[in-house]
């Protein structure tokens, strides 16, 4: 995760941890000169002017047109806080845009972003091993986060106030850790003091989940945080040291070249590009017909549709659908193994590990305000197919 006095959004790891927010970019998060994060201090059931003080951070909770609760809070000398958001505004640390399918830029999407301008905010331990802490909401340039009359919210058991945000900031750890053995966790709701729910009923509704006690806001290696509209994938110090690097990526793309794979119809040899022409469909590039994995170079013929134009049929097994040009997926974050890229996700033609191919087509993406859907790690692109992912199957040199 990237931060405060200094963030890279480069590719060199770091000895804390990282987050990207999903299919864009990575952050690195390092702790700051001097601690910046609060502590809860005490509430205070007070009118709207009591709002104003600069000098003390504090979460205000609209009851009514006449009764707000202010809940402030003190300097925490042990804490760093970094904030997510939308803003361009100096109290947030990462400014996070929309995901777009297929990582194209959508000016006319983002300016209609349903991301808070203040979505979160995270709190690490300034010592090891630097627990991280997801809280929903972040302080403003006032030091206050404002919770309107609409938003949810209410007074806990023992007093204390908390709420979510209109959106919500929803979290998902793996199970099995990031690891070739992981599997997809359950989204959970954070609320603005950091307690965990069960997801409302919709995306915005004023009715919270239920309370799972039994669950922290820790965030772990893998944990995916979404904040309607991006979603972010949190990578500890740890698990960033046994992931494969770009090196390794490198390396694999290398060994597959020189196995010198042959287009089985034009017996042409083909090649991935290199990671710095991801862009740019070259000559030599495989193709694959991603409903039987059959890779090809590329090819005119085949068309069984004057409509889908994308539809074609392989002539080495009949099978009807997509062809596409393969990439190798080159951000080494989103990998849980090192092993070769076999598999390509459908339909966008990205290739990665088997493990990592299946464990990305099982995870439910949150998408808009109220659907889930599998997606492209490297791209964002919707999954399809029965499995989301497809066995490439390459022909050796014939000489």
């Amino acid at each position: 995760m990237g931060g405060g006095e200094g963030f890279s959004s480069n590719m060199v790891k770091s000895s804390l941890p990282n987050f990207w927010p999903y299919f864009r970019d990575r952050f690195s998060l390092l702790p700051r000169l001097t601690s910046n994060s609060q502590s809860f201090l005490h509430l205070s059931s007070t009118g709207i002017s009591a709002i104003s003080c600069k000098g003390q951070h504090s979460i205000s909770y609209t009851l009514s047109r006449n009764q707000t609760v202010v809940v402030e809070y003190t300097h925490d000398k042990d804490m760093d806080m970094f904030q997510v958001g939308r803003s361009t505004e100096s109290p947030i640390d990462f400014v996070v845009t929309d995901t777009v399918s297929g990582g194209q830029n959508d000016d006319a999407q983002i300016t209609q972003s349903t991301i808070s301008r203040f979505a979160c905010r995270i709190v690490c331990d300034r010592s090891e091993p630097y627990t991280a802490r997801i809280f929903a909401a972040g302080f403003d340039s006032s030091k206050n986060i404002f919770l309107g009359e609409k938003a949810a919210k209410w007074k806990n058991p023992d007093g204390h106030m908390d709420g979510l945000t209109t959106n919500g900031v929803l979290v998902m750890h793996p199970r099995g850790g990031f690891t070739q053995e992981s599997q997809p966790g359950v989204w959970r709701e954070i609320s603005v003091c950091g307690d965990v729910y069960t997801l409302r009923e919709t995306r915005s509704a004023q009715q919270r989940g239920k309370l799972v006690e039994s669950e922290t806001n820790v965030l772990q290696d893998g944990s995916l945080i979404d904040l309607c509209g991006a979603t972010l994938l949190w990578r500890t110090a740890d698990g960033l040291f046994h992931t494969p690097t770009q090196k390794h990526i490198e390396a694999l793309r290398q060994e597959i070249n020189a196995a010198r794979p042959q287009c089985p119809v034009g017996l042409n040899t083909l090649a991935f590009p290199s990671i710095n022409r991801k862009e740019v469909v070259e000559e030599k590039q495989p193709w694959a017909y991603l409903s039987c994995g059959h890779v090809h170079g590329y090819h005119n013929w085949g068309h069984r549709s004057d409509t889908e134009a994308n539809e074609r049929e392989c002539p080495m097994c009949r099978t009807v659908g997509p062809y596409v040009p393969l990439w190798l997926g080159c951000e080494a974050g989103f990998y849980v193994d090192a092993g070769p890229p076999t598999h390509a996700f459908t339909p966008c033609g990205h290739v990665c590990s088997e493990k990592s191919a299946k464990y990305w087509s099982q995870i439910p993406l949150p998408h808009g305000t109220h659907a889930f859907h599998a997606a492209c790690p490297f791209c964002a692109t919707q999954l399809v197919g029965e499995q989301n992912c497809i066995k490439l199957i390459f022909q050796g040199p014939v000489d």
